[in-house]
């Protein structure tokens, strides 16, 4: 199944998120579709926050990102997250 199509997996995601950068939100107030790096963020995500997820992301799902455009690519939203780590 597609990651984007995956709640569960959307859901681990969203919490890793909040977990790694101390967000003050909870998981269900993430729109799948936001953009996570963007002025108008509701996240207010920054390039540190980028870094933590980074690495939270490589010691839970086992996947690098070392592509600094990959990443941006990657990181557009949740949606673009899953698809990322469950392509199929």
């Amino acid at each position: 199944m597609k990651g984007s199509l995956d709640v569960d997996l959307k859901n681990k995601i969203k919490t890793l998120i909040v977990e790694n950068c101390d967000l003050d939100i909870e998981i269900a107030d993430i729109d799948d579709e936001a953009p996570l790096f963007q002025r108008n963020s509701p996240l207010e995500l920054d390039s540190i926050d980028a870094l933590q997820i980074s690495i939270a992301i490589q010691n839970t799902f086992g996947i690098a990102i070392r592509d600094s455009k990959e990443m941006r690519r990657v990181m557009t939203s949740i949606n673009s997250f899953a698809d990322h780590i469950q392509p199929e």
